[in-house]
C-alpha cells in the first residue's frame, strides 16, 4: 500500500506530506484546491509523464516521493520486477522518489538507485492502478479487452500453450521464407559458408591448445634462465663446497648417538636424514632437469606463427578456441541445410502443416473458453452493475475471429446495452463518463482476486451519480478497499462516509502565495466536513444527517 507520500514545490503544493492508511482512504475539499494535483503526484510514481510547468513558480525543480508497503502475495512479482530492472530490493517496501526540472526533464529513483521512467511504468504498474474522469482508456480501449477476459477467467494455461505453439510456426516458416530465396543468393551463401569452414578446419584446432602453445612459448623463451637457476640450485643443494647435504651430514655427525642418551633427540635426527634424502633427490631432479634443457628457436618460431594463427582466428569467429569450433559446427549445420535445401524444405511443409494444426486447435480451446468466461464475466459485472443503478443496462462480450497469432484468433470487445431493447455498442461510443465509472468499478470487483496491484487510486470516478446510485458507489468502493488499499477523490458525502481515512485539502494564501495543506481529519472534523458537503451550511440538521450518514457507512 501506498504508506507516505509527501510532495514539494509541485504547482500549489509547496510541501505536502500525507501518511495513508489501509483500506478506504478519501480526499476531499473545494473544487481547486488540489485534490487532483495529488493524483497527477501520485500518477507520476508509476512512471506518468511529467509536465513542463509542474515546479512551483520561483522553484528549480519539484519533487515526489513515497514509501509503498508491498503486500505478501505481491512482493515476489515486484521483487522480480526490481531485479530484472537491476534495482535493488528493499525487504518489502519500494521507495520511489521524481525530481520534475523546469522544462519537464526529471530525475528518477527507485529504492536510492538511479533510474529511468520507463523502468518506473513497469515497477509502479504493480504498485498503482490510477482509474480518473478522463483515464478510462484501459477499459474502453478494444485492444486491452481480451486481456482483461484472460485475466478475469485466469487463461494462463491456454496462453502458455497458444504461446508456444505460435512460437514453433513462426520459427518453420522462417526457416521455410531463409529457404526460399533465389538460386545466385544462395549458392553465394554456400561459397561463403564453404571458405569459412575450409579456413576453420584447416587450421586442425583443439580445445585449450593455445593456452598449451602459450605455456611452451614462455618455457623457449626464457630457457637459458630456466637452466641457469636450476644448475645454481643443484650446486647450492649437492654438487658445490659447503653445500646443503654437506650441512645436514654435518648435523647428523654433531648429534651422532646423542639420541641414545636422550631419546628427546630421536626426531630431529630423523627430520634431518629424511631432509638429506630430499635434498639429495632435489638435487638429482634439478641436475637431469638442466641437462635436458635447450634452446630451439625453430620450434620458438613455429609454436608463435601457430599462435598467431589462433589468434587471428579466434578474432575473426569468436574469443577463444572452443569459440572458433563451435562457430565451425553452426557454419557445417548451416552449409548442410542449404545443401540439402530442397529435401529440408518437403519436410518444412510437413512440420509448418503439423505445427499450424497445433496452433490452431490451441485457439479454439482459447476461444471456446473466452466464450464461456465471456459469459460468466457479464453475468458477475451484471449483478454488480446493478448494485450500481444500471440494472437496466446489460455488459456482453463480442468475440468474432481475426488473423492467427501468439495470442489466439479472437478480437474481443466489451460491448454495452445502456437500455433494455437497445442495440449493444462499444462503451467508447455508448457509455457516458459516469457509466464508464461504474462499469469500472463493477470490472474491478469482479476481477479484484486476479487483478495484481497494491493501491488503487479513484479520481472523481463518482461523477454523474448521486442519491442512491452514490452509496452504491461508496460501498462498492469500500468492498474493493478490503482487499487493497483505496485513495479517491470525491465530492460525494455517501462515497466520503465509508472511508478508513479522511484527508481535506485546502487552498489558503500566506505571504502573498497560494498555499494547500492536506490534514487527516478528526471524528468531530470528519461530521462537519460531512455536512459540509451535503449542503454547505453547518446547521444542527446537517450535522445531525452527516453523524447520520457517517453511523450507517460505519454500521
Amino acid at each position: 500500500m501506498l504508506r507516505h507520500l509527501r510532495v514539494t514545490n509541485f504547482a500549489i503544493l509547496s510541501d505536502v506530506s500525507i501518511e495513508l492508511v489501509e483500506g478506504m482512504n478519501v480526499l476531499t475539499g473545494e473544487t481547486g484546491a488540489g485534490k487532483s494535483l495529488i493524483v497527477e503526484a501520485v500518477n507520476l510514481l508509476r512512471g506518468g509523464r511529467a509536465s513542463a510547468d509542474i515546479p512551483r513558480a520561483g522553484a528549480k525543480e519539484a519533487m515526489v516521493e513515497a514509501i509503498f508497503e508491498i503486500p505478501d502475495d505481491l512482493e515476489a512479482r515486484v521483487d522480480a520486477a526490481l531485479d530484472q530492472a537491476g534495482l535493488p530490493a528493499g525487504d518489502s517496501e519500494v521507495l520511489v522518489r521524481r525530481v520534475i526540472q523546469r522544462g519537464g526533464r526529471s530525475r528518477t529513483y527507485i529504492n536510492g538507485a538511479l533510474t529511468t521512467a520507463k523502468v518506473l511504468a513497469q515497477v509502479g504498474g504493480w504498485l498503482v492502478d490510477l482509474s480518473g474522469q478522463h483515464q478510462h482508456q484501459g477499459l474502453v480501449d478494444a485492444a486491452r479487452h481480451r486481456e482483461i477476459l484472460d485475466v478475469f477467467a485466469d487463461h494462463g494455461g491456454l496462453l502458455g500453450t497458444m504461446h508456444a505453439a505460435w512460437a514453433r510456426l513462426s520459427a518453420l516458416e522462417r526457416e521455410r521464407d531463409a529457404l526460399g530465396g533465389d538460386e545466385r543468393a544462395r549458392a553465394e551463401r554456400m561459397d561463403y559458408l564453404g571458405f569459412q569452414l575450409e579456413e576453420i578446419d584447416g587450421a586442425q584446432l583443439s580445445a585449450g591448445e593455445d593456452d598449451e602453445l602459450a605455456a611452451e612459448r614462455s618455457r623457449l623463451e626464457a630457457v637459458d634462465r630456466l637452466e641457469g637457476g636450476a644448475r645454481t640450485a643443484e650446486e647450492l643443494c649437492y654438487g658445490g663446497d659447503d653445500s646443503a647435504v654437506d650441512r645436514i651430514a654435518a648435523a647428523l655427525r654433531a648429534l651422532d648417538r646423542l639420541d641414545e642418551i636422550d631419546a628427546g633427540l630421536a626426531e630431529p635426527v630423523r627430520h634431518l636424514e629424511e631432509a638429506r634424502v630430499l635434498v639429495d633427490e632435489a638435487a638429482g631432479t634439478l641436475r637431469h632437469y638442466a641437462d635436458g634443457l635447450e634452446g630451439d628457436p625453430g620450434r620458438l618460431a613455429a609454436v608463435e606463427d601457430r599462435l598467431d594463427l589462433i589468434g587471428r582466428l579466434c578474432r575473426k569467429h569468436g574469443g577463444s578456441v572452443a569459440d572458433v569450433l563451435a562457430r565451425a559446427e553452426e557454419l557445417r549445420a548451416e552449409l548442410g541445410g542449404l545443401e540439402r535445401r530442397d529435401e529440408r524444405l518437403v519436410e518444412l511443409e510437413r512440420e509448418l502443416a503439423a505445427a499450424l494444426g497445433e496452433a490452431r486447435k490451441a485457439a479454439k480451446a482459447l476461444t471456446e473458453a473466452r466464450r464461456r468466461a465471456g459469459r460468466q464475466l457479464c453475468k458477475a459485472a451484471g449483478a454488480r452493475l446493478a448494485e450500481l443503478g444500471m440494472a437496466s443496462a446489460e455488459l456482453s462480450v463480442a468475440i468474432e475471429p481475426r488473423d492467427l497469432g501468439a495470442d489466439g484468433g479472437d478480437r474481443v470487445e466489451l460491448m454495452l446495452c445502456a437500455n433494455r431493447g437497445e442495440e449493444a455498442k462499444p462503451l467508447a461510443r455508448i457509455a457516458s463518463g459516469g457509466e464508464l465509472s461504474r462499469i469500472m468499478l463493477a470490472l474491478k470487483l469482479v476481477l479484484r482476486s486476479a487483478d495484481q496491484v497494491a493501491t488503487y487510486v479513484f479520481d472523481e470516478v463518482d461523477t454523474g451519480v448521486g442519491g442512491q446510485t452514490a452509496d452504491a458507489v461508496g460501498r462498492q468502493i469500500r468492498q474493493l478497499a478490503g482487499a487493497r488499499q483505496v485513495l479517491c477523490v470525491t465530492h460525494l458525502p455517501q462515497i466520503a462516509a465509508f472511508a478508513d481515512g479522511h484527508y481535506h485539502v485546502a487552498k489558503f494564501e500566506q505571504d502573498g502565495r497560494t498555499e494547500t495543506s492536506v490534514r487527516r481529519l478528526t471524528d468531530a472534523e470528519r461530521r462537519d466536513e460531512t455536512a459540509r458537503m451535503l449542503g454547505g451550511t453547518l446547521t444542527p440538521r446537517a450535522k445531525a444527517h452527516a453523524a447520520e450518514l457517517l453511523k450507517s457507512a460505519r454500521a
